[in-house]
């Protein structure tokens, strides 16, 4: 093969994964593939499906619109990923944008869009959401794909919770506990996951619903206003250091 494997595009596949199997490209990955990578016939690639592992493949043909790959040889086996959900209110596109990126590289399992009292922005594209991350999921490493679940009212996704799931939520009044003592804390049976409010922040009847609820607790993030994007993935990055894959790590 003419590219060292640990160097060679990343791409996610939906068909099973296995020796001497073979899978079909999608036209934007063959365009991909063909027009920007400059790749030919007999190129490694590397492939994952969020369930198989990480693979070695080698292109068996490759054109404008269409080509197949021939999958070769394990790379990496499937591995677990902490649990940890973002609830967070639409963001206008670019902030967005970003937030749905960082949120993959650091690891999020779940992505829910929720309406609150005060989101500005009221619909989501889903197709694009889709896109951006398994865009995100291909560069950053990761052997899965968060799940990415419709846009909902907050007060039926809190109403329809599971309660040993603990849920982390923004708060801005100064009454949270500090996000580093808050995720120190024990962690529950269910999981955890984070909820970030909209670029006005909650009303105060939601924090009364959130406050009184009895799987959910406030944290602060310091004594500067976020944008809802800042708050979400420093949020998101302490979580990892003290209850994720941060926590694992050598020396930790």
């Amino acid at each position: 093969m003419t590219r060292i494997a640990s160097t060679a595009p990343r791409l996610f596949v939906p068909d099973p994964l296995s020796e001497g199997s073979e899978t079909l490209l999608s036209p934007a990955q063959a365009h991909y593939l063909r027009d920007v990578m400059r790749m030919n016939v007999g190129d490694a690639v590397r492939l994952f499906n969020g369930r198989d592992g990480m693979w070695l493949a080698s292109i068996a043909a490759l054109g404008k619109s269409k080509g197949a790959l021939g999958v070769e040889s394990l790379i990496a086996p499937q591995r677990p990923e902490p649990e940890i959900w973002l609830l967070f209110a639409p963001l206008k596109a670019q902030r967005q944008d970003m937030l749905v990126e960082k949120a993959v590289e650091l690891g999020v399992s779940v992505l829910q869009p929720v309406l609150t009292q005060r989101t500005q922005t009221r619909r989501i594209n889903a197709e694009r959401l889709e896109a951006q991350v398994i865009e995100a999921a291909e560069q950053c490493e990761r052997l899965t794909l968060p799940e990415v679940r419709p846009l909902a009212e907050l007060s039926g996704v809190l109403g329809a919770w599971e309660p040993s799931r603990r849920l982390f939520y923004g708060d801005e009044t100064g009454n949270g506990a500090a996000a580093l003592a808050a995720f120190s804390a024990p962690r529950g049976v269910g999981g955890d996951a984070l909820l970030v409010g909209p670029e006005g922040g909650f009303s105060p009847q939601e924090l009364d619903v959130l406050a009184a609820a009895s799987f959910s607790s406030g944290v602060g993030l310091g004594p500067r206003i976020l944008r809802a994007e800042t708050a979400a993935l420093a949020a998101l990055a302490l979580w990892q250091a003290v209850r994720g894959d941060g926590a694992r790590l050598p020396g930790h």
